[in-house]
Formats: C-alpha cells, structure tokens, sequence
C-alpha cells in the first residue's frame, strides 16, 4: 500500500513554491479591508498571483473557537479560501492543525469533540476526520497538492496522547492515521503529497533528532517543511547549514513553511536584527533568504511560504505586506521575475 501510495502522488517534479499562507486574508477581505498594489485596489490572490507567487497554504481548525470572529478557519471557511484560489492557479497545501485553536509546539490541544477518548478511538477519529476533509476538498474541485498532517509538531500532536517526548509510540500511530486518511479521502485521484512540519529551521540537532526517530517508526512521508523566524530559530547561516544537512541525510525536498520579518519594529526593539525592521529590510530578508533556499544541496529547496501576508489590523500586521493604509511593501516585489503575466 505504501509504495503505491508514493508512486501516485500529485505535483510530482512541481515548480519552486514561492507561497504564502492566506489564511486570514480572506477573513480580512470581508472585513473591509482594502488591499492595493500602486495604488490599485485589488483582492490579495490577485496581487500576489501579480508578483509572482504560485502556492498559497490555507490552516484548518476541527471546530474553531470564536469561529465567527477571530479563527474563521473551518471546513467551508477554507475551501471557499482554495476555490478563490484555483481559480488563479495556484497550487494549494492544506495544513492540519488537529485542534481548535493554534497548535504550535508549546500547545497541541485536542480538539474538543475528541477529549476523553481512548488511544484507539482517537487514532480512528484522527483517520475519519482527515478522510472526509480531504474528500470534501476533492468534491469541490480543490484536492490539495500537498498536506501538512499536524503544524509544528516538534513536541507532538493532540495533547496528552500524543505528547513528547514520552509518546513517540501514540504520535507515530496518529500520524500514520492522518496519512491514511489523505490517501483515503484523495480516492483514485493523485494523492496529495505529505509534509511534516516542524519549527527547527536553524537547529541541525534539533532536525535530527526528530527525523531520524520519525523515520524508525518507518512513518511514510514525502516533504519537509520547516519555520523559520530569525528571532526564533537563529541565523540564515544556521538555516544554510541545517538545509545542507537534510538534503544530504533525508534526501527529500524541504520547504521553509513558514517565515515572516518585521517592516516596522518589533522583534529588534532591544537587540539589532540581521535586518533593519523597515520596509527596505523586510524586503532584503525575503530577498536573502530566497538565495539560501536556492542554494540547497540537491536542488532540494524547494520554495518558500511567507506566513500571513494579509491580514486585519492587528499586533501581526507588522510581519505582512501591505502597510497601515492597505498599500504593498516593497517586499511584494522579490519575486517579480517569476510572474507570469
């Protein structure tokens, strides 16, 4: 089953992801948010798409708490996010958060329609619930290209049960779960291809450690993806030298899934930055950190997702693309010899 599974996936040999994770932009959109390009007002898919960017990332919630403010991503939420953007023709890579709320690796809370369930009842949860979205996406028109089964699960997922670092036996079997799910709900079209996703951008020992005890559980996946803050997870030479190693121990190919810099102060109030947190700097990060992934052994840097581009006036609005009035940073412009016009 495994080695057909691999054999059918979909995007096979694709094009280098310049991405960005639009999950709120379409939530900031029909909040009246008004997003410009020279002056242009234009939706968010259309401007990046103008730019240059060929993949978006959409995050799913099971139930999300405050669903009708300030988490909108549920089922039809974010299939509605991926027909806006197949439209356009981008590629699309689901992101399973495996909760109600943000899971990152200082929290991987069960969603609340599974708390106190037994470990097998969660695993066939687990296995249901990603083969109905997925299929649901697929009756849309909106199969996904690729999957994240969990998001930053360096401490594991769906908390107690699958906790680590005491649970690897539990977490390996969730996951393998939420494989079979893809598989399932995919049918007999290509399968989406499997990410898993963690928050050692800059952390070879870190990577290794979970990979390499990944892999004796002979957990089936495809891709790597990893985050990568600056103010987090080190320098762009520590992310040079842990993309060199995974390219050459995992032989897959590796996406940064996530990143994002500052175009006003944030992060840096108290410390110098790599970069200035301007509009200039910002746009200079992208820029450096593009050449770095470029440059991964193999060619197994395979592209880049800028976390929340567009977003409602809020704390993270420092991290998009656009400033105060709606208007696009200079940072828009990294990729624009990639578009297509």
């Amino acid at each position: 089953m495994v080695a057909s599974f691999c054999r059918s996936h979909a995007q096979e040999g694709q094009e280098y992801a310049i991405g960005a994770d639009v999950s709120f932009a379409r939530q900031a959109e029909q909040q009246g948010v008004v997003f410009k390009d020279n002056g242009v007002a234009a939706p968010v898919l259309e401007i990046l798409k103008a730019h240059g960017y060929n993949w978006v990332r959409l995050r799913i919630f099971h139930t999300p708490a405050d669903a009708s403010d300030r988490l909108p991503n549920d089922l039809d939420y974010t299939i509605a996010s991926a027909t806006a953007a197949k439209k356009l023709g981008f590629h699309i890579l689901l992101d399973f958060h495996y909760s109600d709320t943000w899971a990152d690796p200082g929290k991987q809370f069960t969603p609340k329609a599974w708390t106190g369930l037994s470990h097998e009842q969660l695993v066939k949860a687990v296995f249901a619930y990603t083969r109905d979205t997925i299929a649901a996406f697929r009756s849309a028109g909106v199969l996904p290209d690729m999957v994240q089964v969990g998001n930053e699960i360096t401490a594991g997922m769906l908390w107690p049960e699958g906790r680590l670092p005491g649970n690897w036996d539990n977490l390996a079997e969730l996951l393998k779960a939420a494989i079979a799910g893809v598989a399932a709900g995919a049918g007999d079209s290509p399968h989406p291809r499997i990410m898993i996703h963690i928050d050692r951008g800059g952390d070879v020992e870190g990577t290794r450690y979970f990979f390499d005890k990944l892999d004796s559980y002979q957990v089936a996946y495809d891709v790597i993806g990893q985050s990568y803050y600056p103010w987090w997870q080190g320098s762009l030479k520590n992310l040079r030298d842990n993309l060199r190693f995974m390219a050459k121990k995992y032989k897959k190919d590796i996406f940064v899934v996530e990143t994002a810099y500052n175009w006003k102060p944030a992060e840096y109030t108290k410390k110098p930055g790599p970069f200035l947190e301007t509009p200039e700097g910002q746009k200079q990060f992208l820029a450096a950190l593009n050449r770095v992934v470029r440059k991964t052994p193999r060619g197994l840097g395979k592209g880049i997702f800028w976390w929340e581009p567009a977003v409602s006036p809020s704390p993270i609005s420092s991290r998009g693309f656009f400033d105060n009035d709606g208007d696009a940073l200079p940072v828009i412009n990294v990729f624009d010899s990639m578009a297509r016009h």
